[in-house]
C-alpha cells in the first residue's frame, strides 16, 4: 500500500486546527504551508465537538472548505477520527461512558480523552462519526492517509472495564484454578472462587497484586486496540485504498504495547517530545520506533519546535528543529511532522509553540522551517536504504510495566531510564542500535545489552542462550531475568532464568542510597569507575571478575560511601564475563557510569552522530565545536551533511 496516498517523498507538515481560527485565516495558512514545503497535514484530530454538536447532527462544511482549500494547493491531508476527546453532550447524555480513576472518582468533562474504551456508547459513538468521516470524505482527492484517534493510553477501572478485564481473562487463563496459580493469590486471601469476585487494580488499603497490575496494563492494551480495530475496519471497508495509522506516544503511564499494535497498523507513527537530552533521546525515539515497524520506514507525527523540559518550555539552539528532524530521518523517518502548524491564541496547550509561532512569520523559528522544508526533497534517495546497525538493546515494554509494581527492592527503579543509558552509551560512542524483542532472531548483532529485563520467558532465555553459543557479545544488567512472564519470582538466585548462561549466582540485592557509591576496581586493584543506585552479592559459579566492590580480593578495602553495604560488598565480583560456546556473556550488578559502561564495552567516544544506510551517510554534528567526518569531510559545528561515502 502506497503511504500516505500519493506520496513519492518525504512527509512534511504538521497538526492543522482550522477551526480554532476565523475562516480568512485558512488562505493565508496553505500560503505559507507551501512557501515552507509542506505537503502533508493533519486535520480533525480534537473536532469532534465542531463536528457533531448534538447526537446524529453533523456539520461538515467548514471541514469541506478546509479539505478544498489544501487540496488546492497541493497538501495532503492526514484526517483524524476525532474519537479522543468527546464533545461536551456525549458525557452528559452517557455519564456511564466516563472515565473513572483508579480511586472510583468519575471525571467529567473539561480536558481530553474522558472517555471509558470498554464503554458501549463510547465505542458506537466512535463508530458511527468515523462512518460518517469516512462516506463523505472517502473520494476527496486530499485524502492521503487515515489518522484514528491520537495517542492511545486513557485508563480507565469503571465497572464496563471490570466486565471487560474478566471476558479477557478468562481468554487469557482459561480457568480460575490457572488465574489464582498464576497471580499468587493464595497471599493475602485473595484466592477467587467466582469470576465475579475478580476486579481491576482499584484503589485498596496497601499494595495491590503485581501480576494482577500486570494482566492489567496487558488488558488494556488489548482494550484500546480493539477500539482501534473496530474504526479501522470502517475506514477498510469504505476507503481500501487508503492507509491507516495511529500515533504512539511514549511514558511510563502509557498502557499499550506498541511492539503488538504494529502488526495492525499500515505505518507506524510516533509522537516524541525529547527533554533533558534531545540529541540522544531523539535517537532513542527513532530506534525504538525502527524496532517497532520492523525495519520498515514508519513516521515521526509530532515533534515540537521547542523543548518541553518538564518545569519550562525552551527554545531549541538555532539549527536544532533540523538537526533533531534529520536525525529521525536517518533513522527510518518518513518524515518531519510538527505539533501544531500554529500556535494557538488560548485552550489548554496555548503555549505549546508551532511551525508558525505567536511571533508569526517574522521569526526565527519559521525561518527555519521553511529551511528544513527546502531540504528535505533532496533526501528521499537517501532513505532508500536500510539503517545499518551493528548492536541491538533488548526492549520488552512489559518488564517496564512489571518493574513499575509497588513493592520493589527499591522505589526508585526505572526500566526506563535503565534502556536509555544503554542506549545513550552506543549513541554517543558512535555505534547505530537496533531495539529488539528477547523472542527475535539476534544474530546479526555483534554485541546485544540486556538492560534490566526483570520478565524473561523460558524461550526468550533460550533464545539468548543460542545467540551466545553462536558467537555473540551479551551484556546483561543488574534485574534481568528475575521473574517469569507471570511476575513470578525464580527461585534458586538471581538472575533465575540466566544464571547458566552468565555463570554467576547472586545471593542478595543492595539497593543503594541516592548519595552512596562504591569503588570498583580491577583484579589487580587498579580502580575502575564507581558503583551507584545498586549492588549484588554475587557468587562466581564459572565466571571471572571484571571488577570488584571496593577492591581486589586480598588489596585494600574502600567501602566508599555506602557504609555498611560497601563493606559487606567489599572484594566481591561486580562486573563478570563467562564464555559460553562461541561467545561471551557480561553481568553488571550495579549502575555504572556512562564512562565506565563504555570503557568495559570497548567503545571510543564519537563528537558526531554518525549513520549509515547503503552508500549514503547522514552526519550531525550536535556539539559546539568544529569535526571531521570519517573521510575527511569537515564539519562545522551545529551543522549536518548527508552524502555518499564514496564523495566524502
Amino acid at each position: 500500500m502506497d503511504w500516505p496516498r500519493g506520496f513519492g517523498g518525504l512527509c512534511y507538515g504538521g497538526d492543522y486546527n482550522p477551526e480554532q481560527w476565523p475562516e480568512e485565516v485558512w488562505k493565508e495558512d496553505v500560503e505559507l504551508m507551501r512557501r515552507a514545503g509542506v505537503n502533508l497535514v493533519s486535520v480533525g484530530v480534537f473536532s469532534w465537538a465542531r463536528l457533531e454538536p448534538a447526537p446524529g447532527v453533523h456539520d461538515f462544511g467548514w471541514l469541506d472548505r478546509v479539505l478544498d482549500l489544501l487540496h488546492t494547493g497541493g497538501i495532503g491531508v492526514n484526517l483524524a477520527t476525532p474519537t479522543a476527546s468527546p464533545p461536551p453532550w456525549f458525557g452528559l447524555a452517557h455519564p456511564d461512558a466516563l472515565t473513572v480513576t483508579a480511586s472510583g472518582v468519575r471525571l467529567t468533562h473539561g480536558s481530553r480523552d474522558t472517555y471509558c474504551v470498554s464503554a458501549p456508547p463510547y465505542r458506537d459513538a466512535s463508530a458511527r462519526i468515523t462512518r460518517a468521516l469516512a462516506e463523505r470524505y472517502r473520494d476527496h482527492p486530499a485524502l492521503a492517509m487515515w489518522h484514528v484517534h491520537n495517542e492511545y493510553g486513557t485508563w480507565c477501572h469503571c465497572d464496563h472495564v471490570a466486565a471487560a478485564f474478566r471476558t479477557w481473562l478468562q481468554a487469557r487463563h482459561g480457568t480460575l484454578d490457572t488465574l489464582n496459580d498464576l497471580w499468587t493469590t493464595s497471599f493475602w486471601s485473595q484466592h477467587y472462587s467466582a469470576w465475579e469476585q475478580v476486579m481491576p487494580p482499584r484503589a485498596t488499603q496497601y499494595l495491590p497484586n503485581p501480576a494482577q497490575t500486570l494482566d492489567f496494563r496487558r488488558f488494556l492494551s488489548d482494550e484500546m486496540l480493539d477500539c482501534f480495530r473496530e474504526q479501522k475496519a470502517v475506514l477498510r471497508e469504505l476507503t481500501p485504498d487508503v492507509p491507516v495509522t495511529t500515533n504512539f506516544v511514549f511514558g511510563d503511564w502509557v498502557p499499550v504495547n506498541q511492539r503488538h499494535w504494529a502488526r495492525e497498523v499500515d505505518l507506524v507513527a510516533i509522537d516524541h517530545y525529547p527533554a533533558a537530552d534531545p540529541p540522544a533521546e531523539t535517537a532513542f525515539g527513532a530506534d525504538l520506533a525502527r524496532c517497532w515497524s520492523g525495519g520498515e520506514p514508519w513516521l515521526l507525527m509530532e515533534q515540537a519546535v521547542v523543548t518541553y523540559t518538564g518545569p519550562r518550555m525552551v527554545p531549541k539552539r538555532p539549527g536544532e528543529i533540523a538537526r533533531l528532524s534529520l536525525s529521525h530521518i536517518a533513522r527510518g523517518s518518513r518524515g518531519a511532522m510538527f505539533f501544531q502548524w500554529r500556535a494557538s491564541r488560548g485552550g489548554a496547550e496555548l503555549w505549546h509553540s508551532g511551525m508558525v509561532p505567536h511571533a508569526g512569520q517574522d521569526s526565527r523559528i519559521f525561518r527555519e522551517i521553511c529551511e528544513l522544508g527546502a531540504l528535505l526533497p533532496a533526501l528521499r534517495e537517501a532513505t532508500l536504504a536500510p539503517v545499518e546497525a551493528e548492536a541491538a538493546v533488548l526492549w520488552d515494554v512489559e518488564s517496564g510495566w512489571a518493574l513499575q509494581s509497588p513493592g520493589l527492592p527499591s522505589t526508585e527503579l526505572s526500566y526506563l531510564d535503565a534502556v536509555r543509558q544503554a542506549h545513550r552509551v552506543l549513541y554517543r560512542h558512535g555505534v547505530t542500535a537496533d531495539f529488539a524483542h528477547p523472542s527475535a532472531d539476534l544474530s546479526a548483532y555483534r554485541m546485544v545489552l540486556v538492560p534490566s529485563l526483570y520478565l524473561l520467558s523460558d524461550a526468550d532465555a533460550e533464545n539468548l542462550r543460542r545467540y551466545v553459543e553462536g558467537g555473540g557479545t551479551l551484556v546483561v544488567s543488574y534485574l534481568s531475568g528475575i521473574a517469569d512472564e507471570h511476575a513470578r519470582i525464580r527461585l534458586g538466585g538471581y538472575p533465575g532464568a540466566l544464571r547458566d548462561l552468565l555463570g554467576i549466582r547472586v545471593e542478595e540485592f543492595h539497593p543503594l542510597a541516592p548519595d552512596a557509591a562504591i569503588p570498583l576496581s580491577a583484579p589487580g586493584g587498579d580502580p575502575v569507575g564507581t558503583a551507584t543506585f545498586w549492588s549484588e552479592h554475587v557468587h562466581l559459579e564459572g565466571a571471572e571478575a571484571l571488577a570488584h566492590y571496593g577492591g581486589a580480593p586480598g588489596t585494600a578495602k574502600d567501602t566508599g560511601t555506602a557504609g555498611a553495604t560497601g563493606a559487606a560488598l567489599a572484594g566481591l565480583p561486580a562486573v563478570t564475563r563467562h564464555r559460553h560456546g562461541s561467545g561471551t556473556a557480561l553481568y553488571i550488578s550495579t549502575r555504572l557510569t556512562d564512562d565506565t559502561y563504555a570503557r568495559l564495552l570497548g567503545l571510543e567516544p564519537s563528537p558526531l552522530e554518525l549513520v549509515r544506510r547503503g552508500e549514503w551517510l547522514f552526519a550531525i554534528n550536535h556539539g559546539d565545536d568544529g569535526q571531521v567526518v570519517p573521510g575527511g569531510l569537515r564539519l562545522p559545528a551545529g551543522s549536518h551533511a548527508v552524502q555518499k561515502m564514496r564523495e566524502i
